[in-house]
């Protein structure tokens, strides 16, 4: 694999997701904003080009089995995976983290004020993400999955929204609302450090909402650098045949 300053992040993610470490530990955001170059990455991160690559090139060349090809699988197949993984995920964990951070606001709250402003935004990225996820199983993935049976049997289709394109975007807005505001989470709580004080539900509420971040930044490179990218692409390949 040829990495250079030109290459697109998002994509290079897409190809060998072992590379998300890298830019993880750099700080480097491959999922939300993952449609710049690494050259223009670096540059606003005041990161040694270079250096990264190199570090990139050896993340590749690691022999892993366990990384997952998600940009060889069919479409529908994906976005089945998505809805079945990813949005269950958060549906249970929204459930399970809510109580645990209203708990450590009452108890630590007067020590470590950031915590209410924590929780704040926790509970709006929660209706957020429940709402864009119904946009997507009851809209956009339907779509998704009768544009590909279309494409297999060789039939039409047409879009309610006039071009995939549109609840597309209006999705990746979504998730760059949610990169925000997570953004501003792992700042407030230094990266989901524990403080000094912090009793063990306090360890584990942040343990859980650095899993959720995690999982989240997953769930959107697969939507926004694979998924999205690949029904755009069908979409065109369709219409020029028309």
């Amino acid at each position: 694999m040829n990495i250079t300053h030109e290459t697109i992040v998002g994509e290079l993610v897409a190809d060998d997701y072992r590379t998300a470490s890298v830019f993880k530990r750099h700080g480097v955001d491959f999922c939300c904003n993952g449609n710049k170059t690494i050259a223009d990455a670096c540059s606003q991160k005041a990161i040694e080009s270079d250096g990264l690559i190199r570090e990139l090139e050896e993340a590749v060349r690691k022999a892993d089995g366990s990384v997952t090809d998600y940009k060889s699988w069919p479409l529908d197949l994906l976005a089945d995976y998505i809805e079945k993984k990813h949005h269950r995920y958060v549906d249970a964990r929204l459930l399970e983290i809510t109580p645990f951070l209203e708990k450590i606001v009452r108890v630590h709250g007067d020590r470590h004020p950031e915590l209410a402003e924590v929780e704040e935004l926790f509970k709006a990225s929660a209706g957020e993400l429940t709402v864009h996820m119904k946009k997507e199983e009851f809209m956009l993935f339907p779509y998704i999955r009768k544009m590909v049976k279309a494409k297999s049997e060789g039939t039409p289709v047409q879009a309610p929204f006039g071009t995939v394109q549109n609840p597309i975007q209006a999705m990746m807005d979504d998730h760059d609302g949610e990169g925000e505001r997570f953004r501003r989470i792992a700042e407030l709580t230094r990266d989901y450090t524990p403080p000094a004080d912090a009793c063990s539900t306090y360890r584990v509420t942040l343990s859980m909402l650095k899993e959720f971040e995690d999982d989240l930044h997953l769930h959107i490179h697969l939507e926004n650098n694979i998924l999205f990218p690949g029904a755009v692409h069908l979409e065109e390949s369709m219409a020029a045949v028309e």
